[in-house]
C-alpha cells in the first residue's frame, strides 16, 4: 500500500490510484467536469487541479490523471489552487452561460460572473465526456474534436450525420452541459 497525505490527512491507497480516487474514497471532494468513473482519465477541464509538493517544490496538478506515492503530499484547497479554479469557473460561464450545472458548481466557488465575454458562447465546456464515451463505452467513434484552439469543436466526421452513431443517447447522458440532445427520428 502506498502512504501519502491529502489536506494533512494519513491515507492509503493501492499503486496506480489517482489523486481524485483516493480523494473521493475518503470523502474528500474536489470539483471535476471531466471525470467519469467508467472512462479513462482525460485531465481537460482542469477543475480538479490540486498543489502536490515533490521534492520540496510545490506544483499545480489534474487529480483525475496524476497518481498517489509514497509521500506524496496533496493540498486541495490552497489559495492557488481555489484561484486556479475560480478563473476555470469564469472561462468555463463565458463558454456555457446556459449551463445551470457551470452555475451551480461555479456558485460554490463564489463564482457568480466573468469578466469574460464571447460572441457566440458554444455551452459546451470541451470537457470530452461525450467523445471518449461514444469511442469507450459506445465503441461508436461517431463523434470526435475537429480542428485546434478556439476554433475547436465536437462534431461528426465532415459534420455529416455518422453512419457510427446508432442513438445510444450515451453522449447526452454525461454532457455534463446540457448542451448535447437526444431527437427523435422522423420515419
Amino acid at each position: 500500500m502506498i502512504k501519502f497525505t491529502i489536506n494533512n490527512i494519513e491515507l492509503e491507497a493501492e499503486e496506480g490510484t489517482t489523486i481524485l480516487e483516493a480523494a473521493n474514497e475518503a470523502g474528500i471532494k474536489i470539483p471535476t467536469l471531466c471525470y467519469h468513473k467508467d472512462l479513462k482519465p482525460y485531465g481537460a477541464c482542469r477543475l480538479c487541479m490540486v498543489e502536490i509538493t515533490k521534492r520540496g517544490w510545490p506544483s499545480l496538478q489534474p487529480a483525475c490523471t496524476y497518481m498517489v506515492f509514497d509521500g506524496l503530499i496533496v493540498e486541495t484547497d490552497t489559495e492557488r489552487v481555489i484561484k486556479s479554479r475560480k478563473v476555470i469557473f469564469e472561462l468555463l460561464l463565458a463558454r456555457c452561460p446556459d449551463s445551470e450545472n457551470i452555475k451551480k458548481l461555479a456558485a460554490e466557488y463564489g463564482v457568480i460572473e466573468t469578466r469574460i465575454t464571447l460572441a457566440d458562447p458554444e455551452n459546451c465546456a470541451m470537457c470530452g465526456l461525450c467523445v471518449r464515451v461514444c469511442a469507450e463505452i459506445s465503441q461508436r467513434e461517431a463523434i470526435s474534436f475537429a480542428f485546434r484552439g478556439d476554433k475547436r469543436v465536437v462534431q461528426t466526421a465532415f459534420d455529416k450525420m455518422s453512419p457510427q452513431c446508432v442513438g445510444c443517447g450515451a453522449c447526452a447522458y454525461v454532457c455534463p452541459t446540457g448542451r448535447i440532445t437526444v431527437e427523435e427520428a422522423d420515419d
